[in-house]
């Protein structure tokens, strides 16, 4: 459980403000089918996110050492502070659209994910956890749970959220674990 736990706030502290967010605002505003958009994010993140679990758990076998341990660790530190930087919306027309809200959310959100910072993030949680399926269940609802209420109601919800508040939680979410597991793992094993 507590892999789904930590997997999921993480990822939806993390996509606040991302880019992928604001391609959901993007495609909410280029589709009226809501919940084909939905799908695709759903789809798109299921594909990608269980390739980076599998990633960190392949990975974890290379980094139980205390040295793999700290680089896991350092990971989660670097990606806290990566949070802070602002990310700038990128969405443009696509030829996809002429294939429906399904085929354009599925394709570009997926193409977006691709070396994003959730994306990093799941698979140093895949790391960390050593779970295809918890990880990708974790981040995938973190997903959502960032990404529906946007293509809902965006233009509102984009307006009234603290961006800058939710990127600086999130930098100490990821900074928080990053330490915790240097202290736990690597500075003080066996404590």
């Amino acid at each position: 459980m507590e892999t789904l736990t930590v997997s999921s706030v993480t990822v939806a502290l993390a996509e606040i403000g991302d880019k992928t967010q604001l391609l959901s605002l993007f495609l909410a505003t280029r589709f009226r089918n809501k919940w084909a958009i939905i799908a695709g994010i759903l789809v798109a993140t299921l594909l990608n996110h269980s390739a980076s679990a599998w990633l960190g758990t392949w990975l974890a076998d290379y980094l139980q050492s205390r040295f793999g341990q700290g680089l896991i660790a350092i990971s989660f530190i670097a990606l806290g502070c990566w949070l802070l930087v602002p990310d700038k919306d990128d969405s443009e027309e696509s030829s996809l659209q002429k294939y429906g809200a399904f085929v354009a959310a599925t394709v570009l959100f997926f193409l977006a994910e691709i070396g994003d910072k959730t994306q990093v993030a799941t698979v140093l949680l895949g790391a960390q956890f050593d779970s295809i399926v918890w990880v990708t269940l974790g981040t995938t609802l973190g997903m959502l749970a960032a990404n529906v209420p946007v293509v809902f109601a965006g233009d509102y919800l984009m307006r009234r959220l603290p961006l800058n508040g939710a990127r600086w939680t999130a930098a100490a979410v990821f900074i928080g674990v990053g330490v915790y597991e240097l202290c736990t793992h690597v500075l003080l094993p066996g404590s």
